[in-house]
């Protein structure tokens, strides 16, 4: 029997190469919690997750004093049982936000080691749709000084150039007309025949400003529009969606089963993004995913690409993954040893066992120092 013999917890913060924008606000460092769990028979499992670009030790706090010792001298195998341990041990503190993700590390920590402990990647442990490639599309387009409308249209032609069916841009900083402008000269650089997907990170405050966008977006055939609101507006997403011919798309910031009820219920997602490292780990992502399923909405998860291409692989209602070729946004890519690689728009799933990859451990004490780990064990 795998039994959960220690924890260990770090919390780490990494300076961008770039100061970032995006619609609302201006990113300069990410921080991420990572954890390894370890079991008697010495299987180790990793999860991991971006906390903000301030706070970091919230989720690290939350893992370290809430959540971990309620999983040592656990059976490992027990993942269901085990989440609802930690959700009742922290439902006082947490149901969302740093507590959640906590929770959701851990999770994604535990279907690691479970597949690495009977020898199998983690998308054949979950029982795969597909064993050897997924789709993804090239997430960029961000705001920086000088880029100009022409410049974000190199940048996407870029992306289909590599293969890539699929592109993402921001919108929402700049007035209707700009904003415009850009999106005119990514379809102009892509083709009629590449999808065009638009991230409005949260941008819009009413819905007639964001009719205002999106009626002007339309002209492009743009696949989704994403986050036009707050995560918590969900009547707005919906009325939103009733009005626009393009799919609306959100739940990146959502946690737990019941929130993303709600949102599928009121038709405020054609497209789900829910994100494992965010929502409740890989246990409650799955939850979420055949309840979407099951009422017609299509997943197309959110960040961590390394996470995600094995849960999509195994999810049939899942169709890409986001993707960043470098690391100068997901710049997480710092801090484990191997990358998932692509080819003609697809990501090549790893076939070593979990999740196929590990911490680069030179990298984590270079950002957070040679003492970065906290064990947690009986």
């Amino acid at each position: 029997m795998p039994i959960i013999e220690s924890i260990q917890v770090a919390s780490v913060a990494v300076p961008l190469d770039k100061v970032t924008s995006f619609s609302t606000r201006t990113v300069s460092e990410r921080h991420y919690c990572l954890v390894k769990v370890r079991d008697k028979d010495g299987n180790q499992g990793i999860g991991f997750c971006y906390v903000g670009s301030a706070g970091g030790d919230i989720a690290k706090i939350a893992v370290e004093q809430l959540l971990a010792p309620k999983l040592i001298g656990q059976n490992s195998h027990r993942s269901e049982g085990l989440w609802m341990d930690m959700y009742n041990e922290s439902i006082l503190q947490g149901r969302t936000g740093a507590v959640m993700r906590g929770i959701s590390i851990l999770d994604t920590a535990l279907w690691d080691l479970n597949a690495r402990s009977v020898g199998l990647p983690l998308h054949q442990y979950l029982g795969s749709v597909v064993d050897d490639r997924v789709p993804a599309y090239a997430s960029g387009g961000y705001y920086l000084d000088g880029k100009t409308p022409a410049k974000l249209g190199k940048e996407m032609e870029s992306y289909v150039k590599q293969g890539f069916k699929a592109v993402k841009m921001k919108v929402g900083r700049l007035s209707p007309v700009e904003e415009e402008a850009r999106v005119r000269a990514a379809r102009k650089a892509i083709g009629e025949d590449i999808l065009l997907t638009l991230d409005a990170n949260n941008a819009w405050r009413d819905l007639p400003t964001a009719l205002e966008y999106v009626r002007r977006f339309e002209a492009y055939n743009p696949y989704w529009i994403e986050e036009p609101f707050s995560p918590d507006a969900i009547d707005l997403h919906a009325a939103l969606a009733r009005q626009t011919t393009i799919n609306v798309a959100t739940g990146e910031m959502e946690a737990g089963r019941w929130r993303f009820r709600e949102l599928i219920d009121a038709g405020g997602a054609a497209i789900l993004q829910s994100d494992a490292a965010v929502c409740g780990g890989i246990t409650e992502w799955r939850r979420i995913s055949a309840y979407a399923d099951a009422k017609g909405v299509t997943v197309c998860p959110h960040w961590m690409h390394d996470l995600h291409a094995p849960l999509v692989a195994a999810t049939p209602n899942a169709r890409f993954v986001e993707f960043f070729l470098d690391d100068q946004v997901l710049n997480f890519r710092r801090l484990i040893n191997k990358q998932l690689t692509f080819k003609n728009g697809d990501l090549i799933l790893h076939k070593t066992p979990g999740l196929g990859f590990e911490f680069d451990e030179v990298a984590i004490k270079r950002y957070a120092g040679k003492d970065a780990w906290k064990k947690i064990s009986k």
